[in-house]
């Protein structure tokens, strides 16, 4: 979902002449020395480091190291095939029964011993039912059974395949130990009680630089680097210039930075081009005052230009998408309802509607590729007679907007340009728009109960032609709600050393326990 892979990107100079010259000018640091050590770029913060609460880019991706899962994925690229982790041996017995056994040898820092069956359950059963965002990958969960000390049974209440690649892999998947975390109070944030995977959180420099080291106790498979530094820089350009400067040896890039990279490859660099499984989108809030007749909301979907969106912002590397489910995948919606722009189409129902001299705020990331595509937006609708008002937002205060514990602001919210790293299966993009999401990511108030009886369908049914027709009719549902303009899936883009092979996950994300050294 939700993981904030282009967060809190600034401009160029708001990122801080200290930080810069300290990245991209400062001396190579340990990987050129002995090859040991890998440094990538984040582009923010970690927030919280509780699988259970887990929010953005380090969040995620911190605890794939230093916990486990029982399953992990592989590389997008590859098809994103899953291998055994945690777990020694894993299978489905039954299409509602999965049985494991951990792998041997795992055990957890800070004297609290073996990694047992009764921490899976414990990690698992913690976050089902509850108002955790990754409660959804264990809808399906019934309960764990411990076998014994090192084996368990996971008891699911209908068939549903996805629960492999939804909640073992990743996010709430993350193992914990049962008896740390009930020791630090049922959670954590920034302290973890107890780490069991290939790395150690060794040092956090807030704001700046976080650095991984090798687990002494480690039993499994040793990564290909003994320390792991993630240098914190928001902004795309200037990660860049640092990455050609020699501060880091893996970032991502923007789509403005592809032409002149291809021109001109640093020596050494590796530029990686594919599809993502990142979904944009833009939120129309239906329960706007402004917004609440539904011609009005119409009336923006037609003064949509996506063809300058995907020239424009994009560069035309990648094409429109007919909805939140990948492109070019078996359970794809063909096209969008409303597919063409029409601006006289526009004009005439917001007469139908009454409304004249329409004003709206469109609040975006301040990252250049939100910015940019909040300015075509704003072209665009200038021709049906809308003006947009854009307001770039820092992060922490984004995703504050949309969430109904802050206070009441969620519910007038207008137009918000949003984006989502997706899952493998379909059910992993369609979830944010339940309505139980309404105040935490469904921002549009799409309250739709057909959307919510096709979602349970869509987790049970077995066969995919059936699967497909659920899921776009779903789509269907959203874009004719006026809730949503649907804009592309973003291009995954990655610099890196080509001293070393990485692995991307599918939700864009690298995992630095999968590298290998060329």
């Amino acid at each position: 979902m939700k993981d904030m892979w282009r967060t809190d990107r600034r401009g160029l100079i708001k990122v801080g002449g200290a930080l810069f010259a300290g990245l991209a000018l400062g001396p190579k640091l340990a990987w050129s020395a002995d090859g040991d050590t890998l440094r990538l770029r984040a582009l923010a913060d970690f927030q919280v480091l509780d699988p259970k609460g887990i929010i953005g880019e380090l969040d995620d991706i911190i605890p794939r190291c230093t916990q486990i899962t029982l399953i992990r994925l592989g590389d997008i690229r590859d098809g994103n095939e899953t291998s055994n982790w945690g777990a020694e041996k894993i299978e489905w017995t039954d299409p509602k029964t999965i049985a494991f056994t951990l792998r041997d040898g795992l055990k957890w820092n800070n004297g609290f011993g073996p990694v047992t069956a009764e921490d899976v359950k414990f990690s698992f059963e913690r976050i089902k039912g509850t108002d955790s965002a990754w409660a959804y990958q264990f809808e399906k969960l019934d309960h764990v059974e411990v076998v014994d000390a090192r084996s368990g049974i996971i008891h699911l209440t209908q068939p549903f395949k996805p629960f492999w690649v939804i909640a073992l892999p990743y996010y709430g998947g993350h193992i914990v130990c049962k008896a740390a975390v009930e020791k630090a109070g049922g959670s954590y944030t920034t302290t973890i009680p107890a780490q069991c995977g290939p790395y150690l959180l060794d040092k956090w420099e807030q704001n700046q630089k976080v650095t991984l080291v090798a687990n002494p106790d480690w039993t499994g498979p040793k990564p290909a680097f003994s320390r792991i530094e993630y240098y914190i820089v928001a902004d795309d350009q200037a990660a860049l210039l640092a990455y050609e400067a020699d501060a880091f040896d893996y970032t991502r890039v923007a789509v403005n930075a592809v032409k002149q990279l291809k021109a001109s490859m640093p020596k050494g660099a590796t530029l990686i081009e594919a599809q993502s499984t990142r979904y944009i989108w833009l939120t129309i809030n239906m329960n706007s005052p402004k917004l609440k007749d539904l011609k009005v909301r119409q009336a923006i979907q037609y003064a949509y230009d996506g063809d300058a969106v995907l020239q424009g912002a994009f560069d035309g590397l990648v094409k429109r998408s007919a909805g939140v489910v990948q492109p070019g995948t078996k359970f794809a919606r063909a096209k969008n309802n409303i597919a063409v722009r029409d601006v006289d189409k526009a004009k005439a129902l917001l007469a139908e509607a009454g409304v004249s001299g329409l004003s709206l705020n469109l609040v975006t990331l301040t990252d250049s590729t939100s910015q940019a595509i909040a300015q075509i937006i704003q072209a665009s609708m200038a021709d049906a007679g809308i003006t947009i008002e854009i307001q770039p937002t820092e992060d922490a205060a984004y995703w504050a907007l949309g969430d109904k514990t802050k206070g009441d602001a969620y519910k007038t919210l207008e137009l918000v340009l949003m984006d989502f790293a997706g899952g493998i299966d379909p059910t992993e993009n369609l979830v944010w728009f339940r309505p139980d999401q309404i105040g935490v990511y469904n921002w549009s108030f799409f309250d739709s109960k057909e959307f919510e009886d096709l979602y349970q369908q869509g987790l049970v049914e077995q066969e995919d032609a059936k699967r497909k027709t659920i899921f776009n009719r779903m789509e269907d549902l959203m874009e004719d709600s006026g809730g949503f303009i649907f804009i592309c899936f973003e291009p995954l883009l990655v610099i890196h050393d080509d001293t070393f092979k990485p692995v991307i996950l599918a939700d864009g994300h690298p995992d630095p326990t999968q590298f290998t050294k060329a």
